[in-house]
């Protein structure tokens, strides 16, 4: 299980399941979590207001991070701008270990209205407890997208 520096960050679309997830990583998981925001429900919010602080905090920590919104696809595009960011969408649970092992993503994406709390705490429970493969054709192809960060 991953024991690092844990960050979590939502918009208004993501508020409830985000709430869920910290009692649960915090409870169940025993692992510290810092909330990033939202801190509370204001529809009108913009995940980037909360999500690109805590892609900067993922990179200058060397941590992992939880963003979510609505389709996981919006936090997922601007968390992926900020270079060091390895971010997929955990739209199920082979996924969470298959980005964590293959691509060692540092962040991940999850669509808080395309699933269950439940399957979104078993998404994030295997994402943490994945570690990163290792193999040389993983490690080369991650280079070569870093290289595009340069």
């Amino acid at each position: 299980m991953y024991k690092g520096k844990l960050f979590i960050a939502s918009d208004h679309g993501g508020y409830q399941l985000k709430k869920r997830l910290i009692r649960y990583i915090e409870n169940e998981l025993e692992l510290k979590i810092e909330n990033l925001g939202a801190h509370e429900h204001i529809e009108t919010d913009d995940y980037p207001d909360y999500v690109i602080p805590l892609a900067r905090k993922v990179v200058e920590t060397d941590g992992r991070g939880i963003v979510i919104c609505k389709n996981g696809v919006g936090v997922s595009m601007a968390v992926n701008k900020v270079a060091g960011i390895r971010c997929g969408i955990g739209y199920n649970i082979a996924v969470a270990e298959s980005m964590m092992n293959d691509d060692n993503t540092n962040v991940l994406a999850l669509a808080s209205h395309l699933s269950s709390d439940e399957h979104a705490m078993a998404i994030v429970k295997k994402w943490l407890e994945t570690d990163f493969g290792g193999d040389e054709r993983y490690i080369r192809r991650l280079e070569k997208v870093a290289e595009l960060e340069k």
